[in-house]
């Protein structure tokens, strides 16, 4: 199958089911209820109660919210103040310079009435994707039962056991260069469409979700003019890692057409890894020609691959990492000694001997770091 395949075709595990989400079911209070005292409760600077008095006046307010709610729901229109989003720039460490624009992070919030009307609608369309297993199943971000560890699980155990059979392999990590940004609505509709199998009222839905959607920034008590946000899904919301997901369903597609070559994803993070023994070597071409095809389905769906932040590992006896190294081409000159996945460190020999060291530096820190505070306590707890 050609990258230039229709988005059609590019289904995950044969059609979608026939209008697997046509409509949505409205909520109730007692859905509502349900919902809030399960939800952290943040509020922004756009919400007109703060949430501590928000969650005590829910039993005055509440049919007014439901009603706001259901008005969404069964019309498919999205009101438009909650799509207007405060953006709020936060200092990644306080040890960084504040007068660096690029040591700053920023922190978008989404009016509570928003996070409301998305969570009923976050938790119908992901019934439906787990029933009838939508997600590609090497994903592991943002889904239920799925974590870091079973990512890792599933990754170290692969490459391990290659290992045991006398197999060596090479670990790509590719980094997406703010991916959630840069998502096409148009190609996200049709992915809702044609491969979920979302239609009618809830379809209308999305497209009112995405659209005219804007935001403004908060910094040091002034609030900016208000900008209209073209592309990406919305950030800080509950919809949108799930739609993100769903965009990057014919990824894993692009990749099974290379059965040399095995992955794994967490969220925007993808993994790459080919295992294979001495005589085997020319597999390699199969992981080049993989990575070529991802950077081009990529590039057609408006996502970048950040090259310099994208690194390689070979897990080999050393005096067969040369050798594999020349077989790797333009891909060589981005092998490490060794590379975090997250949050673990890998190494050549899958030792995990560097993460141990590393690991064991961090609690000595913080060790000393408590150590200093025993002069403050009492002589009863110091003891």
């Amino acid at each position: 199958m050609s990258i230039g395949s229709p988005i059609s075709s590019l289904c995950v595990s044969g059609p979608p089911p026939a209008h697997l989400l046509s409509a949505f079911n409205p909520m109730t209070l007692h859905d509502l209820s349900l919902l809030v005292d399960k939800m952290k409760i943040t509020t922004c600077a756009n919400d007109i109660l703060p949430a501590g008095l928000f969650k005590n006046a829910l039993s005055v307010i509440g049919p007014s919210i439901v009603e706001i709610c259901n008005a969404s729901l069964l019309t498919g229109v999205v009101p438009r103040f909650c799509k207007h989003a405060v953006v709020e720039p936060v200092l990644k460490k306080s040890s960084l310079d504040p007068t660096q624009l690029k040591n700053y992070r920023p922190i978008s919030k989404l009016p509570l009435l928003s996070k409301i009307l998305e969570k009923v609608v976050a938790d119908q369309l992901t019934t439906l994707l787990e029933k009838h297993e939508i997600y590609d199943k090497f994903q592991s971000g943002f889904r239920k039962s799925h974590s870091t560890e079973t990512a890792l699980l599933k990754v170290s155990s692969d490459i391990m056991m290659s290992a045991d059979s006398g197999a060596s392999s090479v670990m790509v990590l590719l980094d997406l260069t703010s991916a959630f940004d840069t998502i096409d609505h148009t190609i996200l509709i049709n992915r809702l469409r044609d491969i979920v199998g979302v239609s009618g009222l809830a379809l209308e839905w999305f497209r009112s979700y995405l659209s005219n959607r804007s935001f403004s920034v908060f910094a040091n008590r002034f609030m900016s003019h208000s900008k209209d946000l073209t592309c990406g899904v919305p950030q800080g919301s509950v919809l949108g890692p799930i739609l993100f997901l769903l965009y990057m369903l014919p990824l894993g597609l692009i990749i099974r057409q290379f059965p040399e070559v095995s992955y794994h994803f967490y969220a925007d993070d993808i993994q790459l890894y080919c295992s294979f023994k001495p005589m085997e070597v020319h597999k390699l071409s199969s992981l080049i020609n993989c990575l070529a095809s991802i950077e081009q389905w990529l590039g057609d769906n408006y996502l970048q691959l950040n090259s310099e932040k994208s690194e390689t590992l070979i897990i080999a006896p050393d005096n067969q990492i040369s050798l594999i190294k020349q077989h790797l081409g333009s891909l060589g000159s981005s092998v490490h000694l060794s590379l975090r996945y997250l949050g673990v460190i890998f190494d050549s020999a899958m030792s995990l001997e560097q993460h141990s060291r590393q690991l064991i530096r961090n609690c000595l820190f913080q060790l000393r770091n408590i150590s200093k505070l025993r002069t403050l306590l009492l002589l009863r707890v110091r003891n």
